[in-house]
């Protein structure tokens, strides 16, 4: 499968199974098409395919014949028009032996801001008010090392609702997590998201000692951000986190941590939002789109996608003209590995929600991710029982990419691995279908991300 473009004056080729990307010229870029097509029909010499592409296009012959040997050499050499390697082995990778390696441990149903898109109601998840106790949350950690086989890294992120608002114990199921790293021979990875309103210098402290992530939420300028994520009275929180994150990221020493932003319908120009957080000197950032209820005044919808395209367009510009003035940031959408890249089992399946990856709600509930929080079709099991609904886990576990008719023949599926299983549940009603607006902006994010890859590359010949 091939995949080509052109974006800020870069003619890119996909060879989507191999991953290979190649940056060519005018006539290799036009005549590969042609190429395509014949090998698709088993045509593999010179002379045929050039006679081929003479007929097409109109560059001289020697042009032709130069391009198309350029083409045949990347094929010989399997960078070009390969074989799909990966779906042959769907069959195995439903039936593969998985380990909850992740936990996403809700310490709050509750939050001091009231934002407008919230996908929690303002932390509660459909339910009610609760802050998980350090016995559940003991449990869940007790969950994650018995049931992690041999994996020895293990990820807990502390979420909410607003986990500073149940600090003290945050800080308990940090002490004991570090208690079972060395009889288990298990290390704790633990993440903290905030948006920052009770974040003070103890709590920055703690968390530069034992958080390996730290995730500030900030949608960007001060009146998108105040519009969008207010005080339950209506006031705007920007002036009160602003100067903590900067401090937090600056602690940090600028690594090991995002400050994480939404854009909505009320900021379709979100490339200036994040250009403003640049301004603002942090250096990892990642803004992404909101996904809410159509009926929202707030939410993206079909006919925006043209803008927010070009959005994307502008803001891969941007970043290029910040890192030539020795600016450059991370922007977590943009940041893709064409060298390595993720194992097989993360191309195709993606963040493992409802097998290696689950919610803990306060009460010690299952879920596969944040998002199916509250919806009880969704509820694998508790801290005490365990999983009870393998059934549910097997339908995750079997959730990937050739599952998905709208992915098979996506170039980005090796990119996003078939995207937000809840996206597509709560668009479609189906785990395994894919989320229409959230893939036509993905695949704008791969195909910029793969540009400023290329820009970069080039500026270093």
């Amino acid at each position: 499968m091939i995949h080509q473009y052109k974006n800020n004056g870069y003619n890119i080729v996909m060879d989507v199974n191999s991953g290979s990307i190649h940056v060519v010229d005018d006539v290799v870029y036009d005549a590969i098409p042609v190429a395509e097509k014949l090998f698709g029909e088993g045509v593999r010499d010179l002379d045929t395919i050039v006679q081929a592409v003479c007929k097409e296009l109109p560059y001289p012959e020697a042009q032709l014949q130069e391009a198309v040997s350029e083409i045949l050499e990347l094929a010989d050499g399997g960078s070009l028009f390969t074989e799909d390697i990966y779906e042959n082995y769907v069959g195995d990778f439903k039936k593969r032996q998985t380990v909850v390696k992740a936990l996403c441990l809700h310490i709050a149903h509750d939050c001091n801001l009231a934002c407008r898109y919230c996908f929690a109601e303002e932390g509660e998840y459909h339910g009610h008010r609760a802050l998980m106790s350090f016995e559940v949350g003991k449990k869940a950690l007790d969950f994650l090392v018995e049931n992690s086989g041999s994996r020895v890294n293990l990820e807990v992120d502390f979420f909410g609702g607003e986990p500073l608002m149940n600090w003290q114990v945050v800080k308990d199921l940090v002490a004991y997590g570090r208690s079972l790293e060395e009889p288990f021979h298990k290390k704790f990875r633990f993440t903290l998201t905030t948006n920052g309103v009770l974040l003070n210098d103890e709590i920055m402290e703690f968390a530069n000692r034992e958080m390996s992530n730290l995730v500030l939420s900030i949608d960007g300028r001060k009146q998108v951000h105040d519009k969008m994520r207010p005080f339950r009275g209506g006031q705007g929180s920007y002036d009160q986190i602003v100067p903590k994150f900067i401090k937090a990221a600056e602690s940090r020493g600028q690594t090991n941590y995002y400050v994480r932003g939404t854009f909505t319908r009320e900021n379709l120009d979100f490339s200036r939002d994040v250009m403003h957080l640049a301004d603002l000197g942090f250096e990892q950032i990642s803004v992404e789109p909101v996904v809410a209820d159509p009926k929202e005044p707030y939410a993206l919808r079909e006919e925006d996608i043209p803008q927010l395209l070009a959005e994307y367009d502008k803001l891969a510009v941007g970043l290029l003209e910040r890192h030539k003035r020795g600016q450059g940031v991370n922007f977590f959408h943009f940041m893709i590995d064409l060298s390595g890249g993720p194992c097989v089992a993360k191309r195709l399946s993606g963040c493992g929600s409802g097998t290696e990856y689950l919610a803990v709600t306060p009460w010690g509930d299952f879920y596969p991710c944040h998002q199916f929080v509250g919806n009880e079709k969704f509820l694998l099991g508790n801290v005490d029982e365990g999983i009870v609904r393998q059934d549910l886990v097997d339908q995750f576990k079997g959730c990937n990419v050739y599952a998905k008719e709208k992915c098979r023949s996506c170039f980005a599926k090796f990119y996003c691995s078939g995207g937000c299983a809840a996206n597509s549940y709560h668009c479609h009603g189906n785990i395994n279908d894919a989320y229409d607006l959230g893939c036509a902006l993905q695949k704008k994010r791969v195909e910029c991300a793969i540009m400023i890859k290329a820009a970069l590359a080039d500026e270093e010949e």
